[in-house]
C-alpha cells in the first residue's frame, strides 16, 4: 500500500513540477437536470419521491453550469489509459474555482495541481481526473452571497442529486475513466465506486458528510421548525440517503456547523449496502467556526458504522484555523490514502 502516513506538505511540492509532469486544466460545461428552482421546488428529470426529497418535485428546462477538471500530465499521451476521478468541493462562499484561486499560485500555476502532479510524478499516487465542481444544485447557482433563505443556499442540500444524476454521468462519459456509472449491475456498482473519490472543504465537507455518508438536508427556519440553535437561519428537514454506492472515500475538511452528528453519520453507513473503504476527516484545532462540529461529527461515528466503515483517520492540526493550510494538506493527504 505504500506509505500511508500523515506527512506535511514538503515546500517544494507547491511550486510547479518539471514542464513534462504538469496536468492540464479544462473549464467544462455541462447540463444539470436535477436542482432547486426559484420557487424552491427539486426540479427533476426522473421519478424522485417528494418525500425524500422533503419538497415538491416538478419537472423543467435544464440549467446549464461550468466545473473546472483537472488531467493528469499523460492523458493526452496514453490513449487508452483510464483514471481515478477525485471530486473536490467548496466552501459556502467559494464556487468551481475556489480550490484553485483560494489555495494560491507558484509561478503561475495553482498550488493544488502542482500538488497533484508531484504527486504523479513521484509514483505516490496513480493518474488521476480532479473535478472541482460549484456545489450549489439551484438555478442562481452563481449567487455565492450567505443568504439563509435563498435558494443558492438551499441548492447546496441537494448536490447528491446533481452528483448522481448529472454531473458523474457527464464526467465518465466526456472523459476516460475506470469508472462507469452507465453499468448498473452489482458487479459494476461495486467496481466503479472504488474509482471515485470525494472531499470538500468547509461547506464542501459538510455536502460529503450529509450527502455522500448519509446525514439531513437543511433549509431556512423560515420554512421549518427551528429545530436547532444553529444561529445561521438554517435547520434541519428530512434525512439524505447517502452516496456509499458511488463513492469507496470521503474527506471532510472543516466540516461546516450543519453537519449531522455522528452516530447520525454512522447509523446512515451502518444501513447502507456498501461499505466506506476510507473516511478522512481533519480540523484545526483553532477553528473557531468549525472545530466543535467537527468533533460533534466524529463522536459515536466509528462505533454505530460498525463495520460498515473500514478506515476512519482523524487529522487535527495543531494551531490550524479555518483556511487553506489546512486544507491543501487535507488534499494532499487524502489523496495519498484513497484508492489504495
Amino acid at each position: 500500500m505504500g506509505d500511508t502516513r500523515i506527512r506535511d506538505i514538503p515546500a517544494d511540492r507547491l511550486k510547479p513540477a518539471a514542464k513534462e509532469h504538469r496536468g492540464t486544466l479544462a473549464e467544462v460545461t455541462y447540463p444539470v437536470r436535477n436542482y432547486i428552482d426559484a420557487e424552491r421546488r427539486l426540479v427533476k428529470d426522473r421519478r424522485i419521491d417528494a418525500a425524500e426529497a422533503g419538497r415538491e418535485t416538478v419537472r423543467g428546462e435544464p440549467i446549464v453550469k461550468t466545473c473546472n477538471v483537472y488531467l493528469p500530465a499523460c492523458y493526452d499521451r496514453s490513449p487508452e489509459r483510464r483514471y481515478n476521478v477525485l471530486y473536490l468541493l467548496h466552501g459556502v462562499g467559494g464556487d468551481e474555482w475556489e480550490w484553485l484561486r483560494g489555495g494560491g499560485e507558484e509561478d503561475g500555476r495553482h498550488a493544488i495541481c502542482n500538488l497533484l502532479d508531484h504527486l504523479i510524478a513521484a509514483g505516490e499516487i496513480e493518474p488521476l481526473i480532479a473535478v472541482f465542481p460549484n456545489g450549489r444544485s439551484a438555478h442562481d447557482f452563481a449567487d455565492r452571497s450567505f443568504n439563509a433563505e435563498g435558494t443558492n443556499m438551499l441548492g447546496f442540500y441537494y448536490f447528491d442529486y446533481e452528483l448522481r444524476y448529472d454531473l458523474i454521468p457527464f464526467i465518465e462519459s466526456r472523459f476516460r475513466t475506470y469508472a462507469d456509472i452507465a453499468d448498473a449491475s452489482a458487479a459494476g456498482v461495486s467496481a466503479s465506486r472504488r474509482h471515485r473519490a470525494i472531499a470538500g472543504l468547509s461547506m464542501g465537507g459538510m455536502q460529503v458528510l450529509n450527502l455522500v455518508v448519509g446525514g439531513w438536508r437543511c433549509d431556512s427556519i423560515r420554512y421549518t421548525e427551528n429545530r436547532h440553535d444553529w444561529r445561521n437561519g438554517l435547520d434541519v428537514t428530512v434525512p439524505a440517503p447517502g452516496m456509499t454506492d458511488l463513492f469507496a472515500y470521503a474527506g471532510a475538511f472543516s466540516n461546516a456547523p450543519t453537519t449531522a452528528g455522528g452516530r447520525v453519520l454512522g447509523a446512515s453507513l451502518l444501513a447502507s449496502t456498501h461499505r466506506l473503504d476510507l473516511l478522512y476527516m481533519t480540523c484545526g484545532d483553532q477553528d473557531g467556526i468549525s472545530w466543535p462540529v467537527y468533533l460533534g461529527a466524529m463522536n459515536g461515528l466509528a462505533e454505530a458504522a460498525g463495520d460498515k466503515l473500514a478506515n476512519l483517520v482523524r487529522v487535527d492540526i495543531p494551531g490550524g484555523v479555518h483556511d487553506f493550510g489546512v486544507w491543501l494538506h487535507g488534499a494532499y493527504n487524502f489523496a495519498r490514502l484513497a484508492f489504495r
